[in-house]
């Protein structure tokens, strides 16, 4: 068989199975129709979904750095996690907390975090799947479990984590926090609630209410996919809260390119361009406020 062509209509679908219907049957009859074969759409289903495969860029027993599984105090009850730090660091570094999307504490996201520390930071993805006994292997399982979480609980454990960063040894007290999808999502929700977090980036994430907006005290880099009709609604409403707040913040825009494209696992959704330039002023914007 040749190579399938995706098209918009089917990374849409397969976005909206994800984020919003979780039901892969009707997922699968959609695009079946779309590809016009049951063997078509088996071919292509693995392309549009993430591929642990391909996850890894820095390995994870990369000699520049130190890794370790931890637990922490949460809101209410325990937190896992990932840590990694670099193994030389002469001073004592800002800490990136890195939040995963809806598929939970993935080896796609302990890798971001060890590029995060390759840029000179202590970086902790934590699990917030940890109050159901942490992400399962099974991501289809795993996005169902989002669906229970308790909004305010998960906000007071992202706050419960940048405590336990601000007071880690070998960080400086600084602790800036970047999100991925739903992890973005949690980002702008942690910015609303937290006058001490350093710096936030959004990757495509969902916008707080606008009534929050003037709570908010950190800076912000918001990082938006241009065919991301379903994200991009709140866009508008978002800059006007912010500029009215006078509030510290940068969007960005990346033409042509789908929700999720910094996630190199994905083949059919991650674009290597806009992925490499939000992640260069991702780590240039924390750099500069986080000292």
């Amino acid at each position: 068989m040749e190579k399938p062509n995706i098209t918009q209509a089917m990374i849409n679908a397969y976005d909206e199975y994800t984020h919003l219907t979780l039901d892969r049957r009707a997922f699968m009859d959609k695009l079946t129709a779309l590809a016009g074969s049951g063997a078509a759409a088996a071919a292509i289903a693995p392309m549009l979904a993430a591929s642990g495969a391909r996850a890894q860029i820095v390995p994870e027993d990369d000699d520049r750095l130190v890794t370790e599984d931890v637990t922490y105090p949460g809101a209410e009850g325990e937190m896992k996690g990932y840590l990694v730090r670099p193994k030389d660091a002469a001073e004592d570094l800002p800490a990136v907390i890195v939040i995963h999307e809806n598929r939970g504490l993935n080896a796609h996201i302990r890798d971001v975090a060890r590029r995060m520390a390759l840029e000179g930071f202590v970086a902790l993805a934590p699990d917030f799947l940890s109050p159901q006994g942490g992400t399962p292997a099974d991501e289809d399982q795993a996005r169902q479990m989002f669906s229970s979480l308790d909004a305010e609980q998960t906000t007071a454990n992202a706050e419960a984590t940048r405590v336990y960063l601000s007071e880690l040894d070998r960080t400086n007290g600084e602790v800036g926090a970047v999100g991925f999808c739903w992890g973005g999502g949690l980002v702008n929700r942690l910015a609303t609630k937290s006058p001490e977090l350093g710096a936030g980036v959004v990757y495509y994430g969902s916008q707080p209410p606008v009534e929050d907006v003037a709570a908010i005290e950190a800076p912000l880099m918001l990082h938006y996919a241009g065919l991301d009709d379903r994200i991009n609604a709140g866009i508008d409403a978002y800059r006007a809260a912010l500029e009215e707040n006078g509030k510290v913040f940068e969007i960005h825009v990346y033409d042509g390119v789908n929700h999720a494209f910094n996630n190199d696992t994905s083949a059919a959704r991650y674009n290597k361009e806009a992925a490499d330039l939000a992640w260069q002023r991702t780590v240039e914007f924390f750099k500069t406020h986080l000292s």
